[in-house]
This record gives C-alpha cells, structure tokens and sequence, in this order.
C-alpha cells in the first residue's frame, strides 16, 4: 500500500549520506576563509560520519580535506591520473589511492563511489567537475545532489551567469534547481541531505502517476512534501522548514 510503513524515524534514517565526493583546488588561495571552509567541512563530515571521495591530492585544499576527514576516523578514498602524482601529491596521502590512467577514469570512479558532490573554491578542473556532474543529472544519467559552498561570494559570478542562462532561455527554471547553494556548511549539507531524502521518498511513496504527472523536479518534490506532511502530519519534524531550506533562493 502506498506510504505504507513509513516513520518519522524511517524518513530520519532515510536522510543519511554515506559518501561524499568533493571538488576543490590543488591550492590553498589566497583567502584564509578558503582553508577554514575545507576544515570545518572535513569536520561536519566526521561528525555525520560521511566518508570522503576526492580528486587524490595532498596538497591545497585537497590536502586539508581529505587530511581531516582520516584524522576523524572517516574513509578517505583519492583518486588521481598518473600524470598528475607528481604535482598534486606532496609528501604522504592519507586513505585509499586509486591512481589511473586519465581524467575520465578518474571522475567515473569518483562519480560511482558518491552519493552527492559538493565544490570548494578551485579553479578550472575544479569547475569542469562541478558542472559535468550538473550535466549529467539534467541529462537524466544521475540524480545525486550537487552542492556549491560560496565562500565568502567566491562562486557569485557563477550563480549569476546561470541565473543568467536562465533569463535568456538557455537552461529551464527547474534544471537551475539541479544543485543547491550555501555560504556555510550547516545549510549546504542540510539542503543536500534532504534532496537526498526527497527524492528516496519519491521513488518510495509517489505513484509512478503522480510522478509522471511533475512538471518538473522542483514540482515533484513538492508533491513529496505535501504526501509527507499529509501521511506523517506533525510527526515529521521541520517539514516547513525543510520545504524552506531545500528550496530557496541558490
């Protein structure tokens, strides 16, 4: 029976996160507040004991990252070519390293091993990451969160240039909704745990009539929302406030 079973507990429990592949640079920057996102990253991973799927550096914020998630006890899995060993590994990694042959193989591994992705402050590879993983999930290949971390508005050009594509007709209202946004970490793995949990709630409990019915993700997962507060009713705790933080403004 549709909905049937389903917990105020379960839904908790459904919201977890075991793996989280990050994007960020081979460098530090120039802003201290770069290294301190890493860090209190790598930390709020720890403590929601979220193991960690990188790019294989230890050096920049990759090195930071990846250093504190194994210092918490969490699995560290790196993934980096062959070629680039040389210049983004200095001195010891930390964890599991996977070395391969190229950059394709390196994000399809990294891409298999997560359940969400999330992007420091980097540069081009960086980028190139963050938005192949966008691509895909509106090419229906993936729907695992996409999270961006704007650090002290490092990322609002970026948030402005797609809020642009969407003024001039170039990416749907819906598909800008693909990866959420947030200046802190709190908010950001908030947002990600519960599209991570919305969209296992759809697939759980929505009649593929309902589903096919969406106009879209952003429509869809309203209709999970109003199914849950009508079968949970108070039980579920914050449902405004998770319809408030998964969907505002990115």
């Amino acid at each position: 029976m549709e909905g049937e079973g389903t917990s105020s507990k379960g839904v908790e429990r459904s919201r977890k996160l075991k793996r989280i592949c990050v994007f960020c640079g081979s460098r530090t920057g120039l802003r201290s507040s770069f290294t301190d996102a890493a860090l209190e990253l790598g930390q709020e991973m720890v403590k929601r004991k979220i193991d960690l799927v990188y790019g294989g550096g230890s050096v920049g914020l990759m090195g930071v990252i990846s250093q504190t998630v194994f210092n918490g006890g969490c699995h560290v899995l790196g993934v980096i070519p062959k070629a680039l060993v040389t210049n983004e590994i200095s001195g010891e990694s930390v964890g599991e390293l996977r070395i391969v042959s190229g950059m394709h193989q390196r994000k399809a591994i990294m891409f298999e091993n997560a359940d969400a992705f999330i992007a420091l402050p980097g540069g081009y590879g960086t980028l190139e990451e963050l938005t192949e993983m966008i691509t895909w999930s509106q090419l229906g290949i993936h729907d695992k969160p996409v999270g961006l971390l704007n650090v002290d508005g490092f990322y609002n050009s970026l948030l402005t240039f797609f809020d642009k594509g969407v003024d001039e007709g170039f990416i749907e209202v819906s598909e800008r909704k693909i990866m959420v946004s947030a200046v802190n970490v709190q908010d950001l793995l908030t947002k990600i745990e519960n599209h991570h949990w919305l969209l296992k709630y759809v697939l759980q409990n929505l009649s593929v009539q309902l589903i096919l019915q969406a106009d879209s993700w952003l429509d869809l997962m309203m209709k999970a929302l109003v199914k849950l507060v009508q079968t949970e009713g108070k039980e579920v705790n914050g449902a405004n406030e998770i319809m408030r933080i998964t969907f505002s403004g990115n």
